[in-house]
């Protein structure tokens, strides 16, 4: 089994102080022993923003662990977080919801799951189910 690994994640692993630290380390040690690891580009894109992040940090910790990056995005992951964003933005106005907007990375890292038959751990289970109710996702 292949599981595709949510930016929060590992974030939380990286901070001692989070209140997910050890459920994060839980559930990265779960998902190796269970196959194997990957992120798409934009989770490595958002792991090198972070602050006191570097590119030769998040890319020795990839190695480290075995994690893989997946660079290619294809015509069917567009299309399906283009669709999966458009509804959340339809059911955001609909409802006139007042909680922080997500952002299309979010829908890109859920359709690459989708699109490959992975998992998704992650801990916004919530948004991920709304936007791809087929796809399997793993609460951290």
């Amino acid at each position: 089994m292949i599981t595709a690994i949510d930016t929060n994640v590992l974030i939380a692993l990286w901070d001692e102080r989070d209140t997910l630290n050890l459920i994060a380390q839980d559930a990265l040690d779960r998902a190796y022993n269970n196959g194997s690891l990957i992120i798409c580009g934009v989770v490595f894109a958002e792991l090198v923003a972070g602050k006191d992040r570097t590119l030769e940090m998040v890319e020795g910790f990839l190695d480290d662990t075995d994690i893989r990056i997946d660079w290619t995005i294809d015509e069917i992951i567009w299309r399906s977080a283009a669709k999966a964003f458009q509804d959340y933005a339809g059911r955001r106005r609909k409802q006139r919801q007042h909680q922080p907007k997500r952002l299309v990375t979010d829908f890109i890292v859920g359709g690459h799951a989708y699109q490959r038959g992975y998992s998704l751990l992650t801990f916004d289970n919530r948004i991920f189910k709304a936007a791809f109710p087929q796809l399997k996702i793993i609460n951290g």
